[in-house]
């Protein structure tokens, strides 16, 4: 099997696995995903095995997060979850590893299964509710209710997890202002250490796109404008840092294996849809889940592109990702003369020798990149 990683000796410490599985699809998601059967998720537990045995074999490894991301990973079996836990621990030198996280919906949520996740190393849960509205549930296409959400998150915590994230999305058709408040109170009484706010996009390829395109939905930018500063608002009074666009968490539960992509660190991913990134290669596993299983019982590469980055490349990431984040950019990286004209505007002040986004600019973010590129 050839893979894009083979010829690079620096060692990666950021492993990504996608599991492409959900018990529904949600209209407004564009990742890759389906809803797969009994024998998919057998195949697919099958292959991943094969590709992890490999890139453990052939990719130099100092492992510090790990993230399981979907579609659902715990969508699988309470048995498929321990045995591809068991894999990990067998296949990976995981004494490094501070942070293990797993996406988690509510709908697929059980003791069992959670005490599994705990016992299999599992450190950092990622709850998907998304909303504390059943109605918003309904129309977002979500397999659970508000109180289903609620219970999930109690399961985590009776099982131990001591890091728990709980996943919104905002601007939603037919949200209300009081109604994101309330979901921002609901959320903030639970105490989770880490709170994630999504603006809802119209992403290609997606029902939610189509209905848009139809007139059904409307985006505003005030009312988008107004639901983020809300969040703002509401989750720094209440002891949340805000520490990147979509991100707050209390002190030392910033999740560390998204701060690794957003100041530019390689990564690698596996399954199928993921993405790797090591020195100026990116690669891209096949978006096809049988297919991806087919070619790794084959012995052959699951990778569908790849793509050779430039140093202009680079430096647009580095400012895109790194802006959105509280440490901002290094101020050497982009153009005095477009800084200054920022900082006037107060979009963006000096730090440290660093560009980083005002209270203003953060509502304008990608704007604002887009001017000190």
């Amino acid at each position: 099997m050839n893979s894009a990683a083979a010829h690079n000796s620096d060692a990666v410490r950021h492993l990504y696995v996608h599991f492409p599985f959900c018990a529904r699809i949600c209209p407004y998601c564009a990742f890759y995903k389906t809803r797969g059967n009994s024998a998919d998720f057998a195949a697919f537990c099958d292959a991943l095995a094969i590709e992890a045995k490999y890139a453990a074999e052939r990719i130099s490894l100092k492992l510090e997060t790990i993230f399981w991301g979907g579609g659902t990973p715990t969508v699988l079996s309470t048995e498929q979850l321990a045995s591809l836990l068991r894999l990990f621990a067998q296949t990976f030198d995981l004494r490094r590893v501070s942070e293990w996280t797993i996406e988690a919906n509510p709908g697929s949520v059980s003791a069992k299964k959670a005490a599994v996740l705990r016992h299999g190393g599992i450190t950092r849960i990622s709850l998907g509710i998304q909303s504390w509205e059943d109605d918003l549930l309904y129309l977002l296409g979500r397999e659970h209710n508000a109180r289903q959400a609620e219970e999930s998150f109690r399961i985590f915590r009776e099982a131990g997890f001591e890091n728990i994230g709980i996943d919104l999305m905002f601007a939603l058709p037919g949200q209300t202002e009081a109604q994101w408040r309330a979901s921002l109170e609901r959320t903030i009484v639970l105490e989770p250490e880490h709170i994630s706010t999504y603006c809802l996009t119209y992403e290609e390829d997606t029902e939610f796109l189509a209905r848009f395109e139809r007139g059904e939905f409307h985006a505003e930018d005030d009312t988008e404008a107004r639901f983020f500063q809300i969040a703002m608002s509401m989750l720094e009074t209440a002891g949340y840092k805000h520490y990147e666009i979509s991100n707050y968490a209390r002190p030392g539960f910033y999740s560390r294996h998204n701060e690794a992509y957003w100041r530019g660190a390689d990564y690698i991913g596996l399954g199928p849809s993921a993405f790797s990134t090591r020195g100026n290669e990116r690669w891209q596993n096949i978006e096809d889940h049988r297919e991806y299983a087919r070619r790794l019982s084959a012995g052959e590469s699951p990778t569908a592109s790849i793509e050779k980055l430039t140093r202009a490349m680079k430096r647009a990431e580095q400012i895109a990702l790194g802006l959105r984040s509280y440490h901002g950019v290094p101020a050497n990286l982009v153009a005095a003369s477009n800084t200054n004209d920022l900082v006037e505007a107060g979009f963006v002040a000096y730090r440290n020798g660093r560009v980083v986004l005002t209270h203003a600019g953060k509502l304008v973010a990608d704007s604002v990149a887009e001017e000190l590129l």
